[in-house]
């Protein structure tokens, strides 16, 4: 689980390895990112962010969006490559995470992604459009309270798409999003797994 927290050491990411991730949008079917040991999903693209990826909707050609809980970048360079004139910001804890998500946006020619952690995201960047296959495992208040800190700041009419199994609690988060004040429907479901896309109020 260190890898939902923070970097395991310093020592720097190590050997890396690569793995295919299929793309939802463009003529660009499949690229190759790099990943290592001590991020998560490190072996293969995660079964949920797979389901995500083939149910998201074009993000806005325009704009300003967000993945939560980055890792080393699916989400992220899918929406980044679809929507090259937005500006993507893409946050995790752990300091391999970024580096690899970083290093793969570049290598993809991405320029409107940020990596950042949490903390050094600009008090004032709003979203129009978030993914995020969250931290389900790291117990529901911490997952409340970072759910709250990123869906306040969606920008009126904007929409986030969050991927969550169902037996990991996503009817549940489906009902505490929606008394939260986050409209939340079920946008696709398959394999299991619930795609809850949640607006503004």
């Amino acid at each position: 689980m260190s890898h939902y927290f923070t970097t395991p050491d310093d020592k720097g990411i190590g050997k890396t390895s690569s793995v295919p991730l299929r793309l939802p949008y463009g003529p660009v079917e499949e690229v190759q990112l790099l990943t290592a040991p001590g991020v998560f999903s490190a072996s293969r693209v995660d079964p949920g962010t797979s389901v995500l990826l083939r149910a998201l909707p074009q993000p806005p050609a325009r704009g300003t969006s967000l993945d939560i809980g980055c890792g080393y970048g699916p989400l992220t360079v899918a929406v980044a490559g679809a929507s090259p004139e937005s500006t993507h910001w893409a946050v995790d804890v752990n300091d391999h995470a970024l580096e690899l998500c970083r290093r793969n946006a570049e290598r993809l020619g991405l320029r409107g992604v940020r990596c950042a952690r949490p903390e050094h995201v600009p008090d004032d960047v709003r979203f129009d459009f978030i993914v995020s296959n969250p931290a389900i495992r790291i117990g529901k208040p911490q997952l409340h309270a970072m759910l709250r800190h990123w869906l306040d700041r969606l920008v009126p009419g904007g929409k986030a798409y969050l991927v969550v199994h169902k037996h990991l609690g996503a009817d549940s988060l489906q009902r505490w999003l929606g008394e939260q004040g986050w409209p939340t429907e079920r946008y696709a479901s398959q394999k299991g797994f619930r795609i809850l896309c949640c607006t503004t109020a």
